[in-house]
């Protein structure tokens, strides 16, 4: 490939633009540039040639048409060598442009602000950026395009020692551009379909998924299986310590914050899990306290699982944690004391929660192979007090509501079909993912009994109706005093009636948290 010659400019993230372009000058690249751009380059010394003085034709409609042009496309798009398209470009007067650096329009972060109306939404829809970089990408044979900052580096790198880049880097390059403008094209038409449809439907017409690579990981759940990480995560946690995450730490420590994300206003609390589900959960006036209450509900799963707390992290609940085998440890913050101990251990895993998973997208996205994916809205229901239907003859008192409360939010997180056994601030018995409810009921009395944990004025918790009154009858003879599910069952009457019988106060949620 020849020198590069030429390159055109014209960005909105200017964040290390300036020691990029003196690179550029210093390789006698000539620099045509847009806007705001040349400013910021020409403030900083460098010579820039406007794009109208290279067209001959002048922006206009509030810059909407500046680089919609047959010079600026045809100087990209050519193919360097065929005689026919070089005599139609000497013809024109069209000069080669070989380098193109634009990023777009933040089109993701304008519709992100809450208060964003449709007209600043609109203009911020880029047209004429994506143009240019789907017609350098298309001639990556011949044309450098960069679309992302950070690969100014390499690019410089390359241009410095030869003037010119690697076939290689261009078509990375040049499919990272296509990945973007996907990207990009996919946001604005969920926004506009969102902002269109009249809240007919929430749900995007078609599903484009694209995520830039955070990091390749070692194996996915298995070691015959190749993984990465794809996305935003990084603007959600921080790694303070420890080897690299593996594919089911990203899958348990994401479980865990959302689940202690439910707990974010309340006292300090404390959730340990394991495969994803929740195997304890307590609260106190301290992490320690909190810890022991979460520790005791079992002290077998702990072992190589995930501990999330919803304050910053003390030296005396570190102590504690310290005590047993451990993969990760989430938490808002952590003490110097805390990392003092905890850092002792080299593979353990420590993450700081920079801000709330749920702030990530009103969507779960899953794929469930044949090519095919299913989207939802994300399981963010609130369940209060007032939510609460009470349907039997008995009223719960004031600590069976609260444990109610406390363990709703708990067996929201806990694979279907879920029970939890609560009281008004820990879990007493977990059960998780069983094809029979009883089933999983039986798991949660006989891991309570494990524990030496009573279950006598306890609440049962189950994600879905009861089917049958014999799931009710089993947690009544397990020493439950009330309970909490969806109701919706045609059996919901006999259900009702088995809990009259035994002096057991019952609340329907009308909500079913299903968790597959």
């Amino acid at each position: 490939m020849a020198k590069i010659q030429r390159a055109l400019i014209s960005v909105s993230d200017k964040a290390g633009l300036v020691s990029f372009a003196q690179i550029l000058a210093q390789a006698g690249i000539e620099i045509i540039s847009t806007g705001g751009t040349a400013k910021a380059l020409r403030d900083a010394g460098l010579t820039v040639k406007d794009i109208s003085e290279h067209t001959g034709f002048p922006e206009m409609l509030d810059g909407r048409v500046k680089t919609l042009h047959p010079k600026v496309h045809g100087g990209l798009l050519f193919i360097r060598g065929n005689e026919a398209h070089e005599a139609a470009v000497k013809a024109h007067g069209i000069s080669p442009i070989d380098l193109v650096v634009v990023n777009l329009y933040p089109f993701e972060a304008t519709v992100a602000r809450p208060d964003v109306s449709l007209h600043d939404a609109i203009e911020n829809i880029d047209i004429g950026g994506p143009s240019m970089l789907r017609s350098a990408a298309k001639n990556h044979d011949s044309v450098t395009v960069i679309v992302d900052p950070a690969d100014y580096a390499e690019v410089a790198e390359q241009i410095s020692a030869g003037g010119d880049t690697t076939l290689e880097l261009r078509r990375h390059l040049a499919a990272k551009v296509f990945a973007r403008t996907a990207a990009y094209d996919g946001a604005i038409a969920a926004h506009l379909q969102k902002e269109f449809s009249a809240g007919k439907n929430v749900l995007p017409a078609a599903l484009t998924i694209s995520a830039p690579l955070v990091q390749s990981l070692r194996y996915g759940e298995n070691p015959h299986q190749a993984a990465a990480l794809y996305g935003k995560f990084n603007e959600f946690f921080q790694q303070l310590h420890g080897k690299e995450l593996s594919y089911n730490n990203i899958l348990d420590l994401t479980a865990a914050a959302n689940l202690i994300g439910e707990f974010e206003k309340d006292p300090p609390t404390l959730a340990i899990l394991k495969h994803t589900n929740p195997c304890g959960v307590g609260q106190g006036a301290t992490l320690r306290e909190a810890w022991d209450k979460a520790f005791a509900t079992d002290k077998q799963a702990p072992f190589g699982g995930i501990i999330a707390v919803n304050r910053p992290l003390d030296g005396a609940c570190a102590e504690v944690i310290a005590e047993i085998f451990s993969e990760v440890i989430i938490a808002p913050d952590f003490s110097p004391e805390a990392l003092a101990v905890l850092q002792r251990k080299k593979n353990l895993r420590l993450l700081k929660v920079l801000k709330s998973p749920l702030a990530g997208g009103a969507f779960d996205v899953r794929g469930v192979g044949a090519g095919s994916y299913l989207l939802q809205e994300r399981d963010v229901k609130i369940i209060t007090r007032a939510d609460l239907k009470f349907v039997t003859k008995r009223q719960p008192t004031e600590a069976e509501l609260c444990a109610m409360l406390f363990g709703w939010r708990v067996v929201k997180h806990v694979k279907s079909n879920a029970i939890v056994y609560a009281g008004a601030d820990r879990t007493l018995g977990v059960g998780a993912g069983q094809m029979s409810r009883v089933d999983s009921s039986r798991i949660a009395v006989w891991k309570a009994g494990e524990a030496k944990l009573s279950l006598a004025g306890s609440v049962v918790c189950s994600d879905a109706f009861f089917p049958f009154a014999d799931g009710l009858i089993a947690a009544a003879e397990a020493g439950a005093t009330a309970a909490i599910q969806p109701g919706g069952s045609v059996r919901d009457a006999e259900v009702i009636a088995a809990a009259d019988e035994r002096g057991v106060a019952m609340a329907f949620t009308a909500a079913r948290h299903f968790r597959h």
